[in-house]
């Protein structure tokens, strides 16, 4: 069985344990409300600032490998 699988199941079972319409309720309309995938996020001009600031280092070839970075990230870890 698969995580996803094993969380689905997780929650399932909790679900059936509720007994609170209240709770079920407000459950259910956070599931419908974040289920759908066409839902279009508004970003905000700080996240639309650092994804120009993103492509302009693409462009400019500022750019480091997973590999590179991955490496970057234990010596720090390590540093600590």
């Amino acid at each position: 069985m698969t995580t996803v699988d094993k969380i689905r199941n997780g929650l399932i079972d909790k679900i059936l344990s509720i007994r609170n319409k209240e709770f079920l309720e407000a459950l259910d309309k956070l599931i419908s409300s974040s289920s759908s995938d066409s839902d279009i996020v508004e970003l905000t001009d700080e996240q639309k600032a650092m994804l120009q600031m993103s492509e302009g280092d693409i462009e400019n070839g500022r750019l480091i490998s997973q590999e590179k970075m991955d490496k970057r990230n234990l010596e720090w870890l390590n540093a600590i």
